[in-house]
């Protein structure tokens, strides 16, 4: 009897990862059994899924969109904290630039000027929204912690996008309010230029009284810190209150139109062209107001 060397069996065949096809998988996808290497894993429920299948997974299941018809958003307000850095980082340069740089290129005033009296630069009623007084460290914080504050509470409900066209347009608006409401200034008085978010965080009192009083909640509170506010523009020099007026009015119109219109697949649609219309409405507003 002659013992001879068994032949080796030929070997299973190594599974390999469809999308990387040069490394060995041996953790499969518990939804479609392909095998999966640990870049393309995917924690499950139980065990893993491929990246594939998890894709597949977003692009099937419906959004989920609050009541004013925004994504919901989970985690940090991003929007909020975005706004709060851009001004902070506005700030810094206020202090650190030399001069009033910053401040002559992007505060506004009723004659929409620097040097030039007349001159038409109406983006100032929106980046003045992004600058504070250099000289207040509390006039930033103030505003600030109050946007932090309506933020955390208006984002998630709204949306991002929404929260942030409703704070953007409310700028706007708090500028508007000061053009209507404030004299405009002639040769040889000296451009007073405004720069504060007041507006803005004046747009999210409005916002939230609205969507406060739709939801069928408590309203109280907002109309005595609205009331306070209000009353400290007039016994303090130095603050705009028409720009407070604007806003507040600007943010309540912005949110009636997100809170009013019909819930439906022409949802979007309709607020898209509603807050538009917001918009166009404080631009005629204005052009009326300098033709005049």
């Amino acid at each position: 009897m002659s013992y001879g060397i068994p032949a080796a069996e030929p070997s299973a065949q190594v599974p390999v990862c469809p999308r990387h096809p040069d490394r060995p998988s041996y953790v499969r996808c518990q939804r479609c059994g392909r095998p999966a290497c640990p870049d393309c894993q995917r924690a499950a429920a139980v065990g893993f899924q491929c990246v594939d299948c998890v894709n597949e997974t977003a692009r099937t299941t419906p959004e989920v969109r609050t009541v004013y018809g925004g994504a919901v958003a989970t985690g940090k307000p991003r929007v909020t904290f975005g706004i709060i850095a851009v001004c902070a980082v506005v700030y810094a340069l206020q202090r650190l630039i030399p001069g009033q740089v910053v401040y002559e290129q992007f505060a506004y005033n009723n004659v929409f000027a620097t040097p030039q009296y007349g001159v038409f630069e109406p983006w100032r009623m929106l980046t003045a929204a992004f600058l504070h007084s250099p000289d207040s460290l509390l006039h930033i914080i103030l505003n600030m912690y109050t946007l932090w504050i309506f933020g955390q509470a208006l984002e998630p409900l709204l949306g991002r996008a929404r929260f942030l066209a409703l704070y953007l347009i409310s700028a706007v608006g708090g500028s508007v309010g000061y053009l209507l409401l404030n004299p405009v200034l002639v040769p040889g008085q000296g451009l007073v230029g405004v720069v504060g978010a007041s507006g803005a965080i004046f747009g999210l009192f409005g916002a939230m009284l609205l969507v406060q009083r739709h939801r069928g909640g408590e309203t109280r509170q907002l109309w005595v810190l609205i009331a306070i506010n209000g009353v400290i523009g007039f016994l303090i020099p130095q603050i705009a209150w028409q720009a407070h007026l604007g806003g507040l009015i600007t943010g309540g119109l912005c949110a009636a139109v997100l809170a009013y219109v019909p819930r439906g697949p022409r949802q979007r649609l309709l607020q898209a062209a509603g807050l538009a219309g917001v918009l166009l409405l404080l631009i005629a507003v204005s052009w009326l107001k300098i033709s005049l």
